[in-house]
């Protein structure tokens, strides 16, 4: 059940005991044990809404930033992340493969702000060796959902 669980909340975290206990063929007392118990052991560790902000007046722009750090003896990149991730306008950091360590994003209102945090803040730590920012200049596809769907053209065609 609990791989099922988990499938289901991340897709649609607002669905309703009574249908998720139906979808899992279980009682709602049993998928809300098991949803506390999935959040008490650190396993669901959230939830959130994915707005597509382009619909929105709200300017909202988003950075990704890749960090080459030096690592720290003993303590890889856990504390670099670390440091990383407090700074509140950090919205994700992550592990990398590949020419760069650590993947940043940053969302801020202006391309001006997220610079200024790469040049103030990133840059000046000492294990970090270089950055490269990029810009998102719009969203697709975001946590499985697709942005901006395009209406499909459900006329009939009719031919004499």
């Amino acid at each position: 059940m609990r791989e099922e669980l988990l499938a289901i909340l991340e897709k649609n975290s607002r669905i309703d005991f009574k249908e998720l206990a139906v979808l899992l063929g279980k009682t709602e007392a049993d998928v809300l044990n098991e949803i506390t118990k999935l959040e008490q052991d650190g396993i669901i560790c959230g939830y959130h809404t994915l707005i597509n902000w382009e619909k929105t007046s709200i300017e909202k722009v988003t950075g990704l930033i890749e960090v080459k750090v030096t690592p720290q003896r003993g303590k890889g990149f856990d504390e670099m992340a670390e440091r990383i991730y407090n700074y509140p306008e950090v919205k994700a950091v992550y592990l990398l493969s590949g020419g760069y360590d650590l993947l940043v994003i940053l969302e801020e209102k202006t391309l001006k702000e997220i610079a200024g945090f790469v040049s103030d803040k990133l840059s000046t730590m000492e294990s970090v060796l270089s950055t490269t920012t990029h810009f998102i200049l719009k969203k697709y596809k975001d946590h499985g959902t697709v942005l901006g769907k395009k209406h499909k053209d459900e006329r009939e065609v009719i031919t004499p």
